[in-house]
C-alpha cells in the first residue's frame, strides 16, 4: 500500500513539472531568447499593462530592400516566434535588410489545453498592439514587403503554408512564388483570419504587401527550424522590382 502511495505521488510530481514547464515555455518573452547582438539595432516601442512592443533592426545587407517580420501578435504561437528569432539574426550573406518587430504579451495570455484553440483574451491584445504600434512603423517605414509569423493547430488542411487574405494581390503573387520555391511550404488561404484586419489587411490597403506565414504548433522543433530556414530564403530571393 505504501509503495503504490509512493508511486502515485512521484506520478503526480511529473505531471505538474510537466505542466510548469509548458507554462513556462509559453510565458517566456520573446526578448529572452538569444540573438547575436553584432547583429541587431534593437529599440523599445511601447511598454503597456497588456505587454510591450519591440523593433531588432538592420538584421542581413543594411543596402538591400527592407521587409518587415512581426513575431507575437498572437502570443500562444510563440515556439515559431521564437524560431524565427533565433535563426534569422545569425544569418549571414543575406540580400535583404530585415527587421523584426517583436509583440510581448503579458496579460491574459492563456494557455493551449488538449491541442484546444486559442480563444484567450491575450489573443486581442496582441491584436491591438499590432495595430496600434507595429502597424504604423511599417506604414511608414519604406518597407517592401511584411510577414506575420504564426502558427496552429492542425486545423487547417495545410499545416505550413503561407497566404494573403487579399484577393487578387500583389502580396498573394510573392506568397505564391515563395511557395513555388520551397519544399515544405503551401500556399492555403483560409475562409478569415481573426488578426487580419489588425496589421496585413491595412498594410495591403496602405500598398506594402503583407503575407502570413502558419507552422505547425506541434512539429518537432527540427522541422520548424527547417521550414524558417525555406521560407527566409525564399523571401530573401524575391524580386521587388
Amino acid at each position: 500500500m505504501i509503495k503504490r502511495d509512493y508511486i502515485l505521488i512521484l506520478i503526480l510530481l511529473v505531471v505538474i513539472l510537466a505542466i510548469s514547464m509548458a507554462i513556462i515555455s509559453v510565458s517566456t518573452p520573446l526578448n529572452q531568447t538569444t540573438v547575436n547582438n553584432s547583429l541587431k539595432d534593437h529599440e523599445i516601442l511601447a511598454n503597456e499593462s497588456i505587454g510591450s512592443v519591440e523593433v531588432i533592426r538592420n538584421i542581413g545587407n543594411p543596402d538591400g530592400q527592407k521587409i518587415a517580420y512581426v513575431i507575437g501578435v498572437h502570443p500562444l504561437e510563440n515556439d515559431t516566434h521564437k524560431t524565427l528569432l533565433k535563426i534569422l539574426p545569425n544569418l549571414t550573406d543575406l540580400n535583404c535588410c530585415y527587421d523584426i518587430y517583436m509583440i510581448n504579451v503579458t496579460k491574459d495570455v492563456g494557455y493551449y489545453g488538449d491541442g484546444s484553440s486559442d480563444d484567450s483574451p491575450g489573443r486581442q491584445n496582441g491584436q491591438n498592439l499590432a495595430l496600434k504600434y507595429v502597424y504604423p512603423q511599417i506604414a511608414n517605414g519604406s518597407y517592401k514587403f511584411a510577414i506575420d509569423v504564426h502558427s496552429n493547430i492542425g486545423a487547417y488542411p495545410y499545416k505550413t503554408f503561407v497566404f494573403s487574405p487579399v484577393k487578387e494581390s500583389l502580396a498573394g503573387q510573392y506568397g505564391h512564388v515563395i511557395a513555388n520555391s520551397t519544399q515544405n511550404i503551401s500556399y492555403y488561404s483560409p475562409d478569415s483570419t481573426t488578426s487580419g484586419p489588425y496589421l496585413i489587411i491595412p498594410l495591403n490597403e496602405k500598398g506594402i504587401p503583407a503575407i502570413y506565414f502558419e507552422e505547425y504548433s506541434f512539429a518537432p522543433q527540427s522541422e520548424k527550424d527547417v521550414h524558417m530556414l525555406e521560407l527566409i530564403h525564399a523571401i530573401d530571393n524575391l524580386d521587388f522590382s
